[in-house]
């Protein structure tokens, strides 16, 4: 608006001839869709993936936006309700016509989207660890699948502290129960006996935790060494971890390794009852590399807090945005077709060491860390996979999935094709 006003200015007074003359119309911006809760119990977690897509259009716009175009961020506020994102995703991408969504957490709200991606073919980009078990054309996941969070810290919990027993604790929804049924079957694979493992489940928001953590102590007491995997979310984890520490487990007897639980979700905890217990991510604020430091130097001065952290979900977003912008760049246009192919084979720097790459199944490969919770509400990593690790789509201890892979490139574009059968079936044909 401002450029405005001076371009109006520098006319006053010509003669009328020269202000008749033909002038290039500005080239319309690139609308980038935020599809994040703003509110309601996710917004503990989602309020600063919002924000971090909003630095990022910020940094590229200071760098002469892409294609000679300015990115200009559409907002939305679906508030922890999952039939609201897909109404919210359908606005974005019917009304306001944005040329690409950063967006969701939970998977219920993204399997809530789906539908409309794929009926709209808009692209989303999901940053946030999941169950797996699909891959659309229309999604770039670049958060986490099983194999690249769960699976490795049930090993590191077996191989490394002595773990025999495991009780699985979750949010009742799919995310929880889909990646809990694949550990089940790993740790079947692995010679575990079905006494030997237990779930749990609670509803978002879960605020009485004195019986059930009563009941891990009971669990942990037929003399084997008990490990928690914890896939609770959102502001649960509050009173979870308080549960906790009021009847004295700590960690070095029955160790409690979280998926959902990083440096924002600890930023507002007394992080003292959490000491010792463990989170699996593929990104930790603490990693000392270069570009981590010149992210977290940016963030903090974006956000002007220097009490605010950075966390898994945001370098995935960080990623995921970079991956975009250099499709759009290959593709010289931000049509959905053209960028959807343009983005596999994409490598951008991650901010852990090294570069992540697309691959043909729309999922990227990761690094996998293990943390320890410190004091200060940071982690100390214990343990990282020696390189990067491919998201697999689809479980290979899921006897329904180990048969099945994803593809988007010619000839196969499926993301469900039974090796076995020579078939691709299902919503995710092409």
């Amino acid at each position: 608006m401002k450029s405005m006003f001076r371009r109006a200015a520098l006319v006053v007074g010509l003669p009328l001839a020269l202000l008749t003359v033909p002038v290039a119309a500005a080239e319309p911006p690139i609308k980038v869709g935020v599809l994040h809760s703003l509110s309601g119990t996710m917004a503990i977690s989602e309020t600063t993936l919002k924000d971090t897509v909003l630095m990022l259009i910020e940094q590229q716009n200071a760098k002469g936006g892409l294609l000679g175009r300015q990115l200009e961020p559409v907002v939305v506020d679906p508030a922890s309700d999952w039939p609201m994102f897909a109404e919210r995703a359908r606005q974005l991408l019917s009304q306001d016509k944005v040329d690409v969504v950063f967006g969701c957490w939970t998977s219920v709200s993204r399997k809530s989207v789906l539908p409309v991606f794929e009926e709209l073919n808009g692209i989303l980009f999901y940053p946030v660890q999941y169950e797996g078990e699909e891959s659309s054309r229309n999604v770039f996941y670049t958060g986490a699948a099983p194999n690249q969070q769960a699976i490795p810290a049930v090993d590191y919990l077996r191989d490394e502290l002595g773990v025999e027993r495991w009780m699985l604790v979750g949010t009742d929804y799919v995310y929880p129960r889909t990646t809990n049924k694949i550990l089940q079957a790993y740790l079947k694979s692995n010679g575990v006996a079905e006494g030997d493992v237990r779930e749990v489940y609670t509803p978002f928001g879960h605020s009485d935790w004195q019986s059930i953590v009563a009941d891990i102590k009971r669990f942990a007491a037929a003399g084997k060494k008990t490990g928690v995997i914890s896939t609770v979310n959102g502001d649960a984890n509050v009173p979870f971890y308080k549960e906790l520490s009021n009847q004295g487990i700590a960690p070095e007897d029955i160790p409690v390794i979280a998926f959902s639980v990083g440096e924002e979700e600890l930023s507002g905890l007394d992080a003292e009852p959490l000491v010792g217990h463990l989170a699996a991510w593929n990104y930790f604020m603490s990693v000392d590399t270069p570009r981590n430091d010149e992210f977290v130097e940016s963030w903090l001065d974006y956000i002007d807090d220097d009490a605010r952290v950075t966390n898994d979900p945001m370098e995935a977003h960080y990623i995921g945005f970079n991956m975009w912008a250099q499709a759009v760049e290959k593709a010289g246009t931000t049509e959905t077709d053209a960028v959807i192919d343009a983005l596999v084979g994409v490598a951008v720097p991650n901010l852990t060491g090294g570069y992540s790459a697309m691959m043909p199944n729309h999922h990227i490969t990761k690094p996998v860390l293990i943390g320890e919770i410190q004091d200060d509400g940071q982690f100390q990593v214990v343990w990282r996979t020696p390189g990067l690790v491919l998201g697999d789509a689809w479980s290979d201890y899921l006897p329904e999935s180990k048969q099945i892979i994803a593809d988007w490139r010619e000839p196969l574009r499926c993301g469900n094709y039974n090796v076995k059968t020579g078939s691709c079936s299902g919503q995710n044909v092409e």
